[in-house]
């Protein structure tokens, strides 16, 4: 007898008139705004300007979001271009299916993008947005629950998940929700790269490097315990092999960069109040224009009384001068 479970919700849209309100959706809609939340307050706190996180991720978020549904696709192609299959299903996003590995690779080429244009060095944005990008994956996980996917084996536990859909190959029964496992996961991520960012003070790019790093730790037992269909290499499913890659080019890029670049940008922002409260130029020279003025007016000043002085002696050379022959005569 089951003591306790986590409920599937019997539907994962509802309808506003002729306007469908997905969970997957919201979840990913919710992910997002917390993300740049987070990553602007983080982004202040290093001397940046507000609005920045959220202008790039203008050109971020887009470019994410294709990426992780062309991963989807290509890895899971079957779905979609298999006979019986229709191939405009590639494009429903919404029905769930975005990878995070394409969405981390495509999003970064957005974000490069955004930060060019704004003169701003990506690793020291990616930086700022490391935590609440693994926040935003522990709110998008929850769209999984929505939609009654990606579950691991059967199981007894308290925990588990009741699937009650039978479509698409899905069995009814009690399954471990890994959904949430990642979700808290995510967040334990998120706590990490937080706590080490103020105690190591890391920077250009070596917080985002250890949230790629500790994320694919857990991404690789997450996904011995799923059982939907995969594709395997080397009796291993494709994203843990995926996970292992990622996790090596992240903690190689840690390593060289905290030797090639140790500490932190001083400057993150051209134009941006740095952390003393005054301002910085692209030159570094606007901070002393006030000085420059007032010494300037000093100057002007001073030569003015000088000049007053040298006018005032001349006089006087002058009167005395003229003052001389009426005493002699």
């Amino acid at each position: 007898m089951e003591i306790a479970y986590i409920p599937s919700p019997s539907r994962g849209v509802l309808h506003l008139g002729p306007i469908p309100l997905r969970g997957y959706a919201f979840c990913i809609i919710i992910g997002v705004f917390v993300a740049v939340w987070l990553g602007n307050k983080r982004w202040l706190a290093r001397g940046g300007r507000p609005g920045t996180v959220a202008d790039i991720a203008v050109w971020a978020v887009p470019f994410g979001l294709v990426g992780g549904r062309l991963y989807h696709v290509i890895t899971d192609y079957e779905l979609y271009f298999s006979e019986g299959r229709d191939w405009v299903d590639a494009f429903k996003i919404w029905e769930g299916g975005l990878g995070i590995w394409g969405a981390i690779a495509l999003g970064g080429l957005g974000a490069w993008i955004g930060c060019r244009r704004r003169g701003i060095p990506l690793p020291a944005w990616a930086d700022a947005l490391a935590p609440g990008i693994a926040l935003a994956q522990a709110c998008g996980r929850w769209g999984n629950w929505f939609n009654q996917e990606l579950y691991g084996r059967e199981t007894t536990v308290p925990w588990a998940l009741h699937i009650t859909s039978s479509t698409d190959g899905r069995v009814p029964g009690y399954y471990h929700p890994t959904f949430l496992y990642e979700s808290l996961w995510c967040v334990g991520v998120a706590l990490l790269v937080i706590w080490a960012d103020r105690r190591f003070t890391l920077g250009h790019g070596r917080a985002f490097a250890l949230y790629v790093a500790t994320y694919c730790v857990g991404r690789f037992w997450i996904e011995y315990l799923r059982v939907d269909d995969a594709h395997h290499i080397l009796g291993m499913r494709l994203n843990n092999w995926t996970a292992i890659f990622v996790f090596i080019l992240a903690v190689v890029y840690f390593v060289l960069s905290a030797k090639k670049r140790p500490g932190r940008e001083e400057v993150v922002e051209p134009g941006a109040d740095v952390p003393d409260g005054s301002a910085a130029s692209e030159d570094g020279t606007e901070g002393d224009t006030e000085s420059e003025v007032k010494a300037e007016a000093g100057s002007d000043t001073d030569g003015k009384a000088d000049s007053e002085d040298k006018n005032t002696a001349e006089d006087k050379t002058e009167d005395k001068a003229e003052a001389e022959p009426t005493t002699k005569s």
